[in-house]
């Protein structure tokens, strides 16, 4: 019997003020997404947006310049990494299969991200489940980022 090595995964959730047909177009919509998805004072840019099952796009995410300490998985101050639909259930769930562009053997291989949407009292529950997470990146890095982008999509659907 061969001993798998343990896969890295996180999930963080927030209840959020808008319905889930709201939620669900700012997770779906590059113009929100570049607003809402990039984690912290980090600006983004998104390519080729082809919405549907098996459709991809291709996003970056720039650290500001003022960052010492983070370096980027694919250059300088940039994460590049493609997303693959791979299921997509209007107002309820999407999954998306990603792969960063870098040369680091620790950040490569495909990461899952499932996120769901259940309608609650207050709103909806969105939750973020990541599988799959590249050795190279912690998951308390993952999980900060998650929460960050959690907190921007709330104020972006909320506001």
């Amino acid at each position: 019997m061969k001993n798998r090595p343990l896969q890295q995964s996180t999930e963080n959730s927030l209840d959020i003020k808008a319905s889930p047909e709201a939620i669900y177009k700012a997770l779906t919509n590059p113009e929100a997404m570049v607003v809402w998805q990039v984690p912290g004072n980090m600006t983004a840019r998104i390519y080729n947006f082809d919405f549907r099952i098996g459709g991809e796009y291709q996003m970056s995410l720039f650290y500001p310049h003022s960052e010492k300490e983070m370096k980027g998985k694919t250059s300088g101050n940039e994460d590049k990494f493609s997303a693959r639909f791979v299921e997509l259930i209007p107002n309820k769930k999407i999954v998306e299969a990603i792969k960063f562009e870098t040369s680091n053997p620790g950040l490569a291989g495909e990461m899952i991200m499932e996120v769901t949407l259940l309608p609650v009292s207050s709103g909806t529950r969105v939750t973020f489940l990541f599988k799959n997470i590249p050795k190279g990146i912690k998951p308390q890095d993952n999980e900060a980022g998650t929460i960050s982008s959690l907190q921007k999509l709330a104020r972006y659907v909320e506001g």
